[in-house]
């Protein structure tokens, strides 16, 4: 699931740069960006639901996971039916909440520690900031200050990315270490 929030997170950099450059190729990210939104909606749904994990941590990852898919499976929709899918990014900026929300209980309630816990606010911190700031796409790319607003949102998605990816790297050997 952390290959696919970083494959996820990394989709959503490049249609924010794409959108940037003008790219005429951005519907090409139509299908990819709906293929791992399904995946991410039926992962998330399952860990939310499934899961025989403590309480917190079925909604700590589940919940945005689930929340992020479906807003990556409707955009990819619009995008392939060549709507304007900016408006998802309201919907963005209240997943940001949650997230944050989720980086603050981690921290008081000390879910992690450690170098665990620098990758996991490393993840929580830059995908909660890119989605709270999502709504900047509504800013004209062709403007200074658009431009640079979509820049800010392909880095924190591009750090969201990488902390996914480690994390997810360096959690598979030690689970493949001890298989259920």
């Amino acid at each position: 699931m952390l290959l696919a929030l970083g494959s996820s997170a990394s989709l959503l950099a490049m249609y924010v740069l794409y959108s940037v450059r003008q790219k005429k190729t951005i519907g090409n990210l139509a299908i990819p960006i709906i293929g791992f939104g399904l995946f991410d909606v039926a992962s998330g749904f399952l860990m939310s639901f499934t899961w025989p994990l403590p309480p917190a941590y079925n909604m700590l990852f589940g919940d945005p996971l689930l929340f992020l898919g479906l807003l990556m499976v409707m955009g990819g929709y619009m995008l392939y039916k060549n709507m304007n899918p900016k408006v998802l990014s309201v919907f963005g900026f209240f997943l940001g909440i949650y997230i944050f929300v989720e980086a603050v209980a981690i921290y008081n309630f000390k879910l992690e520690t450690g170098v665990d816990l620098i990758s996991s606010m490393g993840l929580y911190l830059a995908s909660g900031l890119a989605a709270i700031l999502s709504p900047l796409i509504y800013l004209d790319p062709k403007s200074n200050n658009g431009k640079w607003a979509y820049y800010l949102l392909a880095v924190l998605l591009i750090l969201a990315a990488f902390a996914a990816l480690f994390i997810g790297y360096a959690g598979i050997y030690g689970h493949l270490l001890a298989p259920p």
